[in-house]
Order: C-alpha cells, then sequence, then structure tokens
C-alpha cells in the first residue's frame, strides 16, 4: 500500500479523471486520503467538512464500521453470484427492505450499479411497458432543459446540460425536451419553493401537441435537479405535472439518485412534494457511496404489464453482470439498518430551517445572485467574473478547499447538501468558510 503524504509524491499522468480539466487540477492536486464522521482529511493532514456528502452519496458519514464489516463478511461467504437465471437470498432480502421504505405502490425493485445505469433502465422499461401494452408508436422519451441523468447515452440524450451533450452529436433519437424552471426575474432568493412558475409545467402539453400524446413513452425529471445547482421545483410544479402525464397516458420518471435516502427530510422526494411516479430512479446513498448499486422502483402498473406471454419467456431483455452483486447488498441492508436505527432518513427535516436560514445569511455578499433550498440542499450562485463562466467559481472552490470545506462547482454555483448526520456547528463552521471565500475572490 503506497501512503502518499504530500501532493507532490503521487504520479498523476495515467488516471484520466471524469468530469475534471485534468492539466488545471494535476498542476496543483487537491487529495484526500481518509475520511471519518463528517471529514475529510487530506494528504498533508489538514482536516476538511465534507459539505457535498462526497458526491451527494455519503448519507450517514464516512467511515461506517458496521458496512466495512458486512462488506467483508459477504465477501468471505459468497463474493459473486450471477442474477440471469439464478439468484442469492441477499437480493431479495435487500428488495423487502427497499420496497418497506418506497413510496407507496413503488414496491417492484430492479437492481443497476450506479445512477447512469438507473436511468437507462427505466428508459427502456418505460418502452418496453408500452409495447407490451400494445401502444408501440410510444417511443417519445421527454427530459428537461437543465436536467442531469447520468452520462449513459439514454440519460445523455434526456439531459439537459449542454457542456454533458455537445461532444457527443449521437445520442438517442425521438428525444425532446421541456423547459427548466430556474427564473431568477420572479424567483431570486426564494426560501424552500419558489412561488411562480408552476406554469411550466404546462410545456409539456406543447409536446403534446407537436408529437402527440400517442407517440410519448415517459417524461424523466429530477424532483430537485442537484448538479445544475439545487433547483427547487415551484409549488404544485409536480402535482401539474403528474396531472398532465395522466391526462395523456404518460409515464413519469423521478430520477432520485440524489434526492432518495433521505436527502429532503424524508425518505424520497415523492414523499416529500406528495407526488409519485410510476418509475423512480436511485443509487448513491443507496449504500452510503461505499460499494456501487442503484436500484429502480417500479410501479405495480408497470411491474405486471410486463409480465406477459408464456411463463418461461424472459418479460425484459436487460441487465447488469453485476445486478444485485452480493457485496452491493450487504452494504445496502447494512446502511438500510443505519438509517432506521439513528432516524437518518427524516433527520433532515429536523434541521432544513437552520440550515436554510444559515445560507440566506449570505445574501449581499459581493456577486451573490441568488441562494436556494430545498431540505438538506442548497446552492449558492455568484455572477460570472467578466462574462467568463466558472472563473469566479473556480476562485471560491479552491479557496473553500484550502481553508477546510469541501463543496461542488456548478459554473458559478456552488451546490451543498451535507451528510444527514451534520450538526449545527457543521453547518455555521461551512457557511463561514463559503462566506469568507465569496469576500476574498470578490
Amino acid at each position: 500500500m503506497t501512503l502518499h503524504q504530500n501532493p507532490n509524491t503521487i504520479k498523476t499522468d495515467s488516471f484520466w479523471m471524469p468530469f475534471t480539466a485534468n492539466r488545471q487540477f494535476k498542476k496543483a492536486p487537491r487529495l484526500f486520503s481518509s475520511a471519518e464522521g463528517m471529514h475529510y482529511t487530506t494528504v498533508d493532514g489538514r482536516k476538511v467538512v465534507d459539505g457535498s456528502a462526497g458526491l451527494w452519496c455519503v448519507n450517514a458519514g464516512h467511515g461506517r464500521k458496521q458496512i466495512a464489516a458486512a462488506v467483508e463478511r459477504q465477501l468471505m461467504t459468497l463474493d459473486f453470484a450471477p442474477s440471469f437465471q439464478m439468484g442469492h437470498p441477499l437480493a431479495f432480502d435487500f428488495a423487502e427492505r427497499l420496497a418497506e421504505i418506497a413510496p407507496k405502490g413503488l414496491d417492484r425493485v430492479f437492481f443497476t450499479n450506479s445512477g447512469s445505469e438507473s436511468v437507462d433502465t427505466a428508459l427502456k422499461i418505460a418502452l418496453a411497458y408500452h409495447r407490451a401494452n400494445g401502444q408501440a408508436s410510444r417511443t417519445r422519451l421527454i427530459g428537461r432543459e437543465r436536467g442531469y441523468h447520468g452520462v449513459g447515452f439514454g440519460g445523455t440524450s434526456v439531459g439537459g446540460m449542454v457542456a454533458n451533450r455537445r461532444a457527443f452529436t449521437t445520442l438517442l433519437p425521438g428525444v425532446d425536451h421541456i423547459r427548466h424552471t430556474h427564473d431568477l426575474s420572479r424567483n431570486a432568493f426564494a426560501k424552500d419553493q419558489p412561488e411562480h412558475g408552476v406554469e411550466l409545467a404546462d410545456d409539456l402539453e406543447r409536446l403534446v401537441a407537436l408529437h402527440g400524446a400517442e407517440t410519448i413513452a415517459a417524461v424523466i425529471v429530477e424532483p430537485v435537479p442537484g448538479s445544475t445547482a439545487v433547483l427547487p421545483p415551484p409549488k404544485g410544479y409536480l402535482n401539474r405535472l403528474r396531472e398532465i402525464c395522466d391526462k395523456h397516458g404518460i409515464l413519469l420518471i423521478f430520477d432520485e439518485v440524489i434526492t432518495g435516502f433521505g436527502r429532503l427530510g424524508t425518505p424520497f422526494a415523492a414523499d416529500f412534494f406528495g407526488v409519485t411516479p410510476d418509475l423512480m430512479t436511485t443509487a448513491k446513498g443507496i449504500t452510503n457511496g461505499t460499494i456501487p448499486c442503484g436500484a429502480v422502483f417500479a410501479s405495480r402498473k408497470v411491474h405486471d404489464g410486463l409480465m406477459v406471454g408464456p411463463e418461461n419467456q424472459m418479460e425484459l431483455f436487460h441487465g447488469y453482470t453485476y445486478s444485485a452483486h452480493p457485496t452491493a447488498c450487504a452494504a445496502g441492508i447494512a446502511t438500510l439498518d443505519i438509517y432506521k436505527d439513528e432516524g437518518l432518513l427524516t433527520r433532515g427535516a429536523s434541521i432544513a430551517e437552520y440550515w436554510r436560514d444559515a445560507l440566506h445569511s449570505l445574501k449581499g455578499l459581493p456577486n451573490v445572485v441568488d441562494i436556494r433550498n430545498c431540505g438538506l440542499m442548497g446552492a449558492v450562485e455568484l455572477a460570472p467574473r467578466g462574462g467568463v463562466v466558472g472563473a469566479r467559481g473556480y476562485d471560491v472552490m479552491v479557496d473553500c478547499f484550502n481553508t477546510g470545506l469541501y463543496l461542488r462547482m456548478s459554473g458559478d454555483s456552488f451546490a451543498m447538501s451535507p451528510p444527514l448526520i451534520v450538526e449545527k456547528s457543521h453547518i455555521d463552521q461551512m457557511v463561514s468558510i463559503l462566506g469568507d471565500a465569496i469576500k476574498k475572490v470578490a
């Protein structure tokens, strides 16, 4: 095992880093060497508070020995078992445990290995469902501008982040997008859900009129987009979207890869907003970020709609080598035990108001043009410097890292969503470091 005590002791050439300006990063690497609870430790021994739960995934905090022990036991008992025409008990146990906490009716679980795979799986299930029910003309998929649904070709196609799409010109055909809900002119500095914008859901009616409802299979949205720096939906927006989908026989998919497992103070965003989709994609917090795993939750309507034909016939020609991997299932069950024992799936509700007020205390600092929050998610948006998007944001991010805070940068916005074990003192520290960095970089 190699221990790197200083950044200059590691060779960085071979690793092609994802979603990173590689040349810039490798000139001055920012490296973590360990983590415990709410903090990372850098290779030079500094403590850095985790303001973004890793990548929105370490919901129960770092270094959970209970999960590590479960993984070790499973590796020594059954390291791998196929899920194609075979199975192992832990997969069924894990699915049952997930069904118990799922929004009512979403109790059929298909395992994947990541959020990207969950999205592509849900899209394929939607297409297969309509074909099995005699509506093979429903092949069109609808995403939303500024949406992020992973990096598979399906997720990239329905996603609406321009930089994630422009280099990959060969995307899925038959995809369209409804308008995003980010409206600074009416909703800047809104606390929790914005008051204005419910009518933006009606943009789906425009696409129905354009393409015909009989051609549309599904609409996929994040209840609260995270990768574009936390965009809470306007009040009533998701309800309206659900109504329009029902009206036209369109399946509604919630991408809860970020919002799932307690991020809003409820088990899922569907619970928080009181809107139940037909399919729900998850990953990240499902194993507390320890072992890659994801899951698609399906309604009985969708699941049973595919259980047709001869019993010896495969109902869905889809899956992954590592679907329901024994080690991932062990990590997931241990994670669910922690969530249950410590009440973490609802703990965020008790601290959300403090989180909201702390974030909004940054209003009035130089170049701050918006602050947004929902549950334990939040973002601070800055005006770009000299018209160059991301330049000011990068300088603030680096300053925060150097002074003890890790957060997610999205252009000139900073998305934060700490582990669900966060205390008020951690929130105070996070906001103080970010505020000081904004003032220094201004």
